[in-house]
């Protein structure tokens, strides 16, 4: 397959869904798991977990509440960019608090640092593959990644690019929010764009003449 980013939009379901469903459900499980492997090295939060954690900081509302809050209002960033949820977007919000759940019951925590520096390079090379595969299936991606591609189609930009700066400005303001950061939020913020631009050519869908809209 050639390196050709095809377009990441919306596919029906009904266009090869014994080929496209395993995908999707392996790229949001994998990218789950990548979630509970950072987490559990202890080396610094994702910019996303990190903006959350700070909000929190100033109100009174769980971590659970202000991660479905925020997952709300970037939604809503997706309507000037002509974005519309789908059914990868649902799937996303339920495999990912299956998996990661998983992960953190079967990873231990207080490793010794060598393995926790594994634990965090294992799980931003998986995150960004996770993203590549589950995106690629073109169920729809889910909220964060909807900002992310559809930044890049409205911008002209390259997914690289668009998902580096996205994940640098929540950074800045989850950390002036009194998040926590570590050397592992600036290498993921850093390496996720080039890792998912690297991946999405070679797990993108693409239609054939069979497809329906």
């Amino acid at each position: 397959m050639n390196g050709t980013l095809p377009p990441l939009t919306y596919v029906t379901l009904t266009a090869h869904p014994l080929r496209r469903l395993p995908q999707l459900f392996a790229g949001l499980a994998l990218y789950g798991f990548s979630l509970a492997l950072m987490i559990r090295s202890e080396l610094g939060l994702s910019p996303w977990t990190v903006l959350n954690e700070g909000l929190m900081h100033h109100t009174s509302l769980s971590f659970g509440t202000i991660t479905a809050l925020v997952g709300v209002a970037v939604l809503l960033l997706w309507i000037p960019l002509k974005q519309r949820p789908k059914f990868g977007t649902v799937a996303n919000i339920v495999v990912l608090a299956i998996t990661s759940d998983l992960g953190l019951s079967l990873i231990p925590n207080d490793q010794p640092l060598p393995t926790r520096w594994a634990l965090l390079t294992t799980g931003i090379l998986l995150n960004g593959l996770s993203i590549a595969i589950y995106v690629g299936a073109r169920f729809g991606p889910g909220p964060r990644d909807g900002l992310m591609t559809g930044a890049s189609a409205a911008s002209g930009r390259s997914i690289r690019l668009i998902r580096t700066l996205i994940e640098l400005t929540v950074l800045a303001a989850g950390w002036l929010l009194g998040g926590s950061v570590g050397a592992g939020t600036v290498l993921y913020a850093l390496a996720i764009g080039p890792i998912t631009q690297l991946f999405l050519p070679r797990f993108a869908y693409r239609r054939t003449r069979e497809d329906h809209r």
